[in-house]
């Protein structure tokens, strides 16, 4: 695989657009003025995790025992749950932790470095010859995914609170059919290697 493949994989699979709708449910309870620094921090702590992942997270995982039909089994779960909740939210989700920002997570994991991402990841690192290609590709992936999302209140001021609504529930129903085909792939592979 080539540099350019792998850029454009990861960014599909970071999924910026699709997260807009996200951030910005979650950013809501953001005073606006921190909201862009909040923005900025994430994308940089997600490309800290990303970055580390990329050189420990193969010797990591063989430490654990984790293989990686678990990696897509437990992504697919996730994402099924988060896609469920942006499909239904629930009343007053958000409300809840109202005098609060977020901090990792959800925005920097697993929305950005998530558990497909890292899966990803592993699976690039066989395909490269040199740890610089992949971490060139994906720091472009990463760099495109960031301008995106800091992006994100023009997202707000163009599409409006129904068209992000709609844009979220629409994104919800990918992520549910992405979230189970991960599972099928991890249940194919372990059942394969059984």
């Amino acid at each position: 695989m080539d540099i350019l493949s792998a850029v454009i994989t990861l960014w599909l699979i970071m999924d910026p657009l699709g997260n807009v709708p996200v951030f910005l449910a979650v950013l809501k309870r953001v005073p606006p003025e921190r909201r862009r620094k909040v923005l900025v921090r994430e994308v940089l702590i997600a490309y800290v995790v990303l970055i580390f992942f990329m050189l420990v997270g193969e010797h990591a995982l063989d430490l654990l025992q984790i293989k990686q039909e678990t990696i897509s089994i437990a992504g697919g779960i996730v994402l099924f749950l988060i896609a469920l909740r942006m499909i239904f939210p629930a009343p007053g989700g958000h409300e809840e932790a109202a005098d609060s920002e977020p901090l990792v997570v959800p925005l920097a994991i697993p929305l950005i470095a998530g558990p497909s991402t890292l899966a990803t990841l592993l699976l690039l690192r066989a395909s490269f010859q040199s740890t610089f290609q992949l971490w060139l590709a994906t720091t472009i992936a990463w760099a495109a995914t960031a301008v995106i999302l800091v992006a994100a209140p023009f997202f707000y001021r163009a599409l409006g609170e129904r068209g992000l609504i709609a844009m979220e529930r629409l994104m919800g129903m990918v992520l549910v059919m992405i979230s189970v085909q991960m599972f099928l792939n991890g249940v194919a592979r372990f059942l394969h290697s059984a």
